[in-house]
Parts: C-alpha cells; structure tokens; sequence
C-alpha cells in the first residue's frame, strides 16, 4: 500500500486498500505470515575528502547511517602516492645511493606489519560498526524523554501495566517521535502517557500515529494522542480485534499498512515490513535514509521480543527477524518497543543461540 500525505485534514489521507475488518485471535493466526521484505567518485580536493569522512564518523555515534562511500574516498585518499621530492636525490635528480641504502644498525621497514596493521584497524572499524551506538543505546530503565538525536528522533518513555492472558505486567515502553519535516513529525508506538508525547511534540504537527501492533504498549494513548493532533492512525488489518478490546470499535484506525507496502509522508519514505510471530499482525517500520528501523516487540536488544513472559509462535518470529530485520545493513539501528537500541550487525551475531 502506497500512501501519499496530504495537507492537513483540508483533503484527509485515504488508504488505498479496502477497509476489511479481520476478525483472528491474535494466538490462533499467529503462524499466519505475510512476508514482505524492505525495498531497500572520488574527490579531487582532500578537505573534501575529510569533510564526507568527518560526515560518515558523526554517524557512528548515532546520527545516522554511514553508507561507506566517504570511508571508500578517505581510503583512496589515504593510497595515494605522496609527492616525489629531491630531498633524497643528487642536484641533477639521480637517486643519491647513500639514501637508499640504510645506515648500519637500521632496518628497513617492514611491509607485512604495516599491512598487518591495517588489516587490524579494518578489523576494528568492522567491530565498531556492529555495536549498538547512538543516543538511545543506554540501558536506564525510567519513564523519560530523550532526544532529539541528530536524526530528528526523540524517545519518550512511560511507565504501565501490561495485561495478557490474565496475568499483570509492569512495562517500561518506548514511543518515538520521528521528525518529518521542518513542520511535522510522526509518533510510533504511543504507550502510556500521551501528555509527555504531545509535550515532547510541541507546536509541530502530528501526521501520523503509526502502530506497530496491538498490544497495549503500543496502542495505549493512540486514541489520545491522534485526536489531540487530528491524526490518522495506521495499523495492520490482522490487529483489528486486539484493538476493539482494548478501545471499542467507536474509532477505528484509518489506515491499513501491511508488509512489502510503504508511507509517504513529508520527507520520509518508510518501508512497512511484515514481522509476524508476537501477533499475526504485526509491522515494523524501516527508513533508510535515517539508517533506522522500528522494530516494535519482535526484536530487543539481545533477545526476540516476549509478549508479557511467553512466545506466541517463536518459529515465525525468528523467520521474520531473520528475513526482514537481520537482512539489513549491519549498522541500521535497530529501535524497539521496550529497552535500548541495537543494530542489526550486533543481533546478527546472536541469532545462532535464538534458533
């Protein structure tokens, strides 16, 4: 599904697909998957170089995605053969051979560690770019706001309680706040306190309350939050039924998103993906030009996602973390429903003890 925004309420967004209502228990039609994937020269000066290096490294500490393409052109910059001089060389430019030949005691350098060094340093930046970084990387556990980052990302943190299968769970959820342009932003996964959404907003416009599935964490203030900003609210048809228990069927969501579909909205093209496995239903939400994925509870940092402290059908969520999640570039920050963020390179290494 391709979704356009429009101008605020003047001509109201309209989802392209039908508004079928889908009736399934979420623990019954949890196997039921709906696959989808994301639709995921060199300078002539060296301050340019520098400049797209300096860039690349500001996203290391979460700003964003590195591409690769400024580290490519500050590794050929830094092959580059340096200058040839005459300091080395006799007046009439033959080479002097008390020059090349090293002084007794001296020795000449040796070529296998210095490519050892590098090898090394490869290495490192390889590691580095498989930690979990960024402003959202810290493990506190406290209601809160963080952000924004230099992505335009804020977290609000709100404390609840978590009802499933009649048993009583104390959460701490994430909600995120996406800039989508100088005007507007979008909210992810509404939790408990709308009043700290809508602060942390401000004056800016809300143009969509997006849901990455129907559980209480993420649905909580949607109601809340989508009327105090004349907001429309996406959520996955299979969730339907989650939602009319817990907010009747007075207001319904507006939009339907589903997996290999996609939102236009502002400056943001989001990639709806289908993550299957807690709920039949549920989506993560991927930008790619931020490096950033919205997991919601099927992925946390270190673990699958837990639906209060059981799998709903671990078989499928592995499947979708492995296809949809994992199948990213490894430095796509991976930002879930509850605690800190990861990356999909850090989780990758851990998806051989999941299975």
């Amino acid at each position: 599904m391709f979704w356009k925004r429009k101008p605020k309420k003047q001509e109201g967004p309209e989802a392209t697909d039908s508004a079928a209502e889908v009736a399934v228990d979420d623990k019954a039609a949890a196997g039921a998957t709906d696959s989808g994937t994301a639709g995921a020269t060199p300078s002539e000066e060296k301050d340019a170089v520098a400049e797209a290096a300096e860039k690349d490294t500001g996203r290391a500490d979460g700003s964003g995605k590195d591409d690769g393409g400024a580290e490519a052109a500050a590794d050929s910059a830094a092959g580059a053969p340096a200058a040839v001089t005459d300091e080395k060389s006799g007046e009439d430019g033959t080479p002097d051979a008390d020059a090349e030949t090293p002084a007794a005691g001296e020795q000449e350098p040796d070529a296998d560690a210095e490519t050892a060094g590098a090898d090394g340093d490869a290495e490192d930046v390889a590691a580095e770019a498989d930690e979990p970084v960024g402003l959202f990387a810290d493990e506190t556990e406290e209601a809160g706001v963080t952000g924004p980052d230099p992505d335009g990302i804020t977290r609000v943190r709100s404390v609840g309680v978590f009802e499933f299968d009649d048993e009583k769970f104390d959460v701490v959820a994430n909600t995120w706040i996406v800039k989508a342009d100088d005007e507007g932003v979008i909210v992810i996964d509404p939790g408990y306190d709308a009043e700290a959404v809508l602060e942390a907003v401000g004056d800016r416009e809300i143009y969509l309350v997006a849901c990455t599935n129907a559980y209480g964490p993420h649905i909580e203030s949607a109601i809340k939050v989508a009327e105090e900003a004349d907001a429309d609210i996406a959520l996955h048809p299979r969730e339907m039924r989650a939602w009319r228990r817990h907010h009747g069927a007075e207001h319904r969501p507006e939009i339907e998103v589903e997996g290999q579909g996609a939102l236009d909205i502002a400056d943001l093209h989001i990639d709806v993906l289908a993550l299957p496995g807690t709920s039949s239903g549920s989506v993560g939400y991927y930008i790619s030009e931020l490096g950033v994925v919205f997991s919601g509870d099927a992925l946390r940092k270190g673990e699958p996602g837990m639906v209060g402290n059981t799998y709903i059908d671990y078989t499928t969520q592995l499947a979708s973390i492995g296809e949809a999640l994992l199948s990213l570039p490894p430095d796509t920050r991976i930002l879930p429903d509850r605690g800190p963020s990861t990356t999909s390179g850090a989780e990758s290494k851990n998806f051989d003890s999941w299975v």
